[in-house]
């Protein structure tokens, strides 16, 4: 970003000077908390923020957004058979764009629940 900044700002009317700011404060971090067990690994705690508690609190009155901080995000891993996918006609294009609009990273409450 700072690369991008320095180059834009040779382009600026002069006596323009930009400047970085932080990408976020914590005036807007109004409460936080801890997802803990002792039943439960780093990934699957993450996983009940992830997918549960944060969809129940984002539909709470003046909640903007629930970032969840730490932990392990989950992956998942798509192996295709090529043989079958040619017997049901997919293209690995379809299943690339398929994968690609299910993992929509999207904030605040106007994103679509997949």
């Amino acid at each position: 970003m700072l690369e991008y900044l320095n180059a834009a700002s040779k382009r600026l009317p002069a006596g323009v000077t930009p400047t970085l700011g932080p990408d976020a404060t914590g005036v807007g971090w109004v409460y936080q908390y801890a997802v803990i067990s002792k039943n439960q690994n780093l990934a699957e705690t993450r996983s009940v923020q992830d997918w549960t508690l944060r969809y129940g609190l984002a539909k709470a009155e003046g909640v903007a957004e629930v970032a969840g901080v730490g932990g392990f995000v989950k992956q998942y891993n798509v192996v295709v058979d090529p043989q079958r996918l040619r017997d049901l006609g997919i293209t690995l294009d379809k299943i690339r764009d398929v994968i690609r609009s299910s993992n929509a990273d999207v904030g605040g409450a106007h994103g679509r629940t997949v």
